[in-house]
């Protein structure tokens, strides 16, 4: 957790998805639910709810993902869709400071 502006606690990534995911899927029942299982393999998520949860990223972490980007490499965990939020995060941050440092 980090501080918010307002004072308060922000989730992390993780912690975020994570709580997504036992609110919308599994109805705030999280037994044992752990962040490296697969989401699909247990049965969490369908394939619809794999949109669902792209939805959710998109709009909670203002990111546009590529269609090239849906594989399980990315999305199959929480811990998976975590790492790759947090690197386009990353990535997104570098390309924005790439072209306001060309604009120069």
């Amino acid at each position: 957790m980090t501080n918010s502006p307002d004072g308060g606690y922000e989730l992390g990534t993780a912690a975020r998805i994570h709580a997504y995911i036992v609110e919308s899927f599994l109805f705030g029942d999280d037994d044992g639910f752990g962040d490296a299982d697969s989401l699909i393999e247990s049965g969490v998520i369908d394939s619809t709810g794999v949109m669902e949860i792209v939805a959710f990223l998109e709009e909670t972490f203002a990111l546009e993902i590529d269609e090239e980007d849906l594989i399980a490499d990315n999305l199959d965990s929480v811990e998976r869709l975590a790492t790759f939020v947090d690197r386009q995060l990353v990535h997104g941050a570098g390309h924005r400071a790439d072209v306001e440092g060309t604009a120069s």
